[in-house]
């Protein structure tokens, strides 16, 4: 579940309908990860296909109606428009892999390969993990309680329209350790484009 709470935290939403019901919802192209997730809630709600334009990839919706989750949502500090007001959750640190890995999937990124800088001629090798947020102040509690765990830096800056914590080759093979350690690999929650990007990079 704290899965579900880290990935609902960087790219789910909550509303309320006018008839006043409460709902929660994932829009997302995975349908995989989407219906592991519905497993997860205990759901039997129906994932629907979104065709939104063409050119870009199906994507699928899920939303569940339930003032119980809507409501324990907003004690952990998420809100309907909480993009730049998002707080850190207080989770038990054993739980807290699995909610940053939720994270990691939800709104960050995984980058390794050859790119060129603009100060330099070559193309150079990078690897870095990437979190997104539009709250700086949830990024830095992030940033802190990562440093706190696993003794990872990190680097927090202000992108075009939000905030990046960014982590390089050596830090992102800790977070590679702290998210998916575990001898149950098979029954975690994870997207597999991503956890393949690390293996590429050689951390396992």
């Amino acid at each position: 579940m704290a899965y579900v709470l880290g990935f609902f935290t960087a790219d789910g939403y909550m509303f309320r309908n006018k008839m006043g019901a409460y709902y929660i919802g994932f829009q997302i192209t995975d349908k995989d990860l989407l219906e592991k997730i519905r497993r997860s809630l205990g759901s039997n709600n129906k994932i629907s296909l979104r065709r939104v334009n063409p050119k870009w990839k199906n994507s699928y919706l899920l939303q569940i109606g339930s003032k119980t989750i809507f409501k324990d949502l907003l004690k952990l500090g998420l809100t309907p428009n909480k993009s730049k007001t998002i707080k850190l959750p207080n989770i038990p640190e054993k739980y807290f892999p699995h909610f940053v890995r939720g994270y990691v999937d939800g709104d960050g990124n995984v980058v390794f390969g050859f790119f060129k800088r603009s100060d330099r001629k070559k193309k150079s090798l990078a690897f870095l993990t990437r979190f997104t947020a539009g709250s700086k102040s949830f990024l830095q509690n992030l940033q802190k309680k990562l440093s706190e765990l696993i003794s990872a830096t990190g680097s927090l800056y202000r992108s075009t329209a939000s905030w990046q914590l960014s982590y390089s080759g050596g830090d992102s093979k800790k977070l590679f350790k702290f998210m998916y350690n575990d001898n149950k690999i098979d029954k975690l929650i994870f997207l597999k484009r991503k956890y393949n990007i690390y293996l590429k990079a050689g951390v396992a």
